[in-house]
């Protein structure tokens, strides 16, 4: 079946999905308005005792429904993910070869349940791959270890522009969907581990290149992100710096004391989940430091790239500006820049204007210093002609 027909299908099956889960999700509001049992062939239900109050049997519906919501979200991103990843064989099909692997890394940093006898296996989680057709197996190439961003995201075609580019220079690209994506249940959702074990599946990712592909070239490997991702970048190079040889961080979430304090109570119950750290930063404050990527910036002796952006509208230019000023303090050799109000916001060089792709060149510049891509941009002119044909 052709790749066209095939989206198509699967475009169709998930809006068939989507309507058949409404419908039920629907009846079964409808059925806890009237006091009366939810669809008996949802999996999930709570028996209700007869000598409970009505009061109670219609909260305890509330509840039931409320689990169903978050169910169907998850198997929403389960079929967004599916359909997104077939996205990238059609639209980077033609330049590199595409995988998607399944790989082990650590174990959940604390158990769900003590009592859990497997609660030590390792996690497992899904890791994309692209290799530039034009290469030859024969020779060595260079790694871009590429962490999506989002605190709950996975890696989508929304990065497709910037793999592109990274492709027709010449990079390998890999990208972690460490635990905490979307697009994998509730399991891998719930398995989140901001500034902690996420980072030990990156560097499996990365591990794992080196390991099955001989034209990866232990010498030459970068990591770069933006956001999360960028965070995710600061952590490798910073706990990790004999892996890589340079890094870029684009507005990196860089301080979470800094950034709880400046985002409203909606992001800290991420973290105050009880499948996530369980305790508020007033609580534990020692477990917020050490995911922080300030707590490491004694660390660094590689070269690392910092850009932010002053109209910032998620991770606001003084987070950022924290982790500049330490490494200032601590008289790190490192270079940054703080744009002024460059459009965009959060996502000023991500998007696909002159003046962000502009900016993705200058970023290209600082990684072919260190990692020698086969074919370096010479122009920012050349670099959309790569990825956007004209």
């Amino acid at each position: 079946m052709k790749r066209k027909p095939l989206i198509s299908l699967v475009v169709s099956l998930f809006w068939i999905s989507t309507f058949a889960r409404i419908t039920t999700f629907e009846a079964n509001l409808q059925n806890a308005e009237q006091g009366q049992p939810a669809d008996s062939t949802k999996k999930i239900s709570v028996p209700i005792a007869e000598e409970t109050t009505p009061d109670s049997a219609l909260l305890k519906k509330v509840e039931v429904l409320n689990n169903d919501i978050t169910d169907y979200e998850h198997r929403f991103d389960i079929l967004e993910k599916q359909i997104d990843d077939l996205l990238w064989f059609e639209r980077l099909g033609d330049v590199a070869h595409i995988d998607k692997v399944r790989l082990t890394s650590t174990p959940r940093w604390k158990a769900k349940d003590p009592e859990d006898r497997f609660a030590a296996n390792k996690l497992q989680f899904y890791t994309y791959v692209f290799i530039p057709k034009s290469i030859n197996p024969k020779k060595k190439y260079p790694l871009i270890v590429l962490p999506h961003s989002g605190i709950h995201a996975n890696f989508s075609t929304y990065y497709y522009h910037i793999v592109r580019e990274l492709i027709a220079q010449g990079y390998i690209v890999v990208s972690a969907e460490y635990r905490g994506s979307t697009g994998y249940g509730k399991d891998t959702y719930e398995n989140i581990d901001y500034g902690g074990r996420e980072n030990d599946d990156v560097l499996t990712s990365r591990d794992y290149m080196l390991e099955n592909y001989s034209m990866v070239d232990p010498g030459r490997v970068g990591v770069i992100g933006w956001s999360h991702g960028g965070m995710i970048a600061l952590m490798q190079i910073l706990q990790h710096g004999d892996k890589y040889q340079c890094a870029f961080a684009g507005v990196p979430v860089s301080d979470l004391e800094n950034r709880l304090a400046s985002h409203d109570k909606s992001y800290s119950d991420y973290f105050t989940a009880p499948y996530h750290v369980g305790e508020s930063i007033e609580a534990n404050p020692e477990e917020y430091v050490r995911r922080s990527p300030t707590h490491y910036a004694e660390n660094l002796n590689k070269p690392l790239l910092i850009h932010t952006n002053t109209n910032d509208n998620d991770v606001y230019v003084e987070e950022v500006q924290l982790m500049i000023d330490k490494l200032k303090e601590l008289g790190k050799d490192f270079e940054y820049k703080v744009f002024q109000d460059a459009s965009g916001g959060h996502g000023f060089d991500r998007i696909d204007s002159k003046e962000a792709t502009d900016i993705r060149f200058t970023v290209y510049q600082f990684l072919k210093r260190y990692l020698h891509p086969p074919h370096p941009f010479a122009s920012s002119s050349e670099m959309r002609r790569s990825a956007y044909g004209f």
